[in-house]
């Protein structure tokens, strides 16, 4: 397996609590050491008998760790969202996620095959959606450390409470008697919907106090921040 010292040190040392990188502190201080560390690992075996989690903290870390070093390389930069003359550049948005240019294990990825056939279709992991960010305000918060086989399944369901207990990701109204969500929640509907009999209820599932959420809670969808999820020193 591959050694995750490294980017378990830099997220603790650039990281805040509140998921916001210090990406100038970074790119200032240390700008090739994960450009380096990745490129270390193009030519390593992917083990055949390796464990799900080992495999679920294996590509969790490698998908953040990605991401992260796409954003150094062209920082400063407001947001992962182009733009042209204000107007969203969505051909700029989704070639970030769909180039196949992280190299590990001697093939080519991109972020959307990580996500989608090892995470999603291989592994079927529906709490990945609160542990991979692509690296926006709108996503979940990046922890401030690498991830670990050994404690992959705590750090999921962490990560899970974090998020759902997050008013900025997640709130009800209880006057309305609507729940507010992120929009994670409508694009991923259907993984959610493998583990749990509707989204009111799986959000229950994971919140530290007690509302009446059911199948027929009315839902609507937060809106989504595309933003850098930077720190201003």
């Amino acid at each position: 397996m591959i050694d995750f010292e490294l980017w378990d040190t830099l997220l603790r040392q650039y990281v805040d609590q509140q998921g916001r990188v210090d990406y100038l502190a970074w790119k200032t201080e240390q700008p090739q050491v994960l450009a380096d560390w990745l490129s270390s690992l193009k030519q390593l075996h992917l083990e055949s008998n390796s464990t799900p989690l080992e495999e679920l903290a294996l590509w969790v870390n490698l998908y953040n760790a990605f991401t992260i070093s796409t954003i150094l390389e062209r920082y400063p930069i407001k947001s992962i969202r182009p733009k042209i003359l204000g107007v969203p550049n969505w051909l700029g948005f989704l070639w970030f996620f769909q180039r196949r240019v992280y190299e590990v294990f001697g093939r080519r990825y991109s972020l959307a095959q990580i996500e989608n056939q090892i995470l999603r279709d291989k592994l079927q992991e529906p709490r990945i959606h609160f542990s991979i960010v692509c690296a926006s305000v709108g996503c979940p918060l990046l922890r401030a450390g690498a991830y670990f086989p050994e404690q992959v399944v705590e750090q999921l369901n962490e990560d899970a409470r974090r998020f759902i207990n997050n008013p900025e990701k997640v709130r009800y109204d209880s006057l309305s008697k609507t729940l507010y969500c992120s929009k994670i929640f409508k694009w991923y509907r259907q993984d959610f919907l493998k583990v749990a009999p509707s989204i009111p209820e799986y959000i229950r599932s994971y919140l530290e106090k007690d509302l009446p959420l059911t199948a027929a809670t009315s839902i609507s969808y937060l809106y989504y921040d595309w933003n850098l999820n930077q720190r201003i020193s």
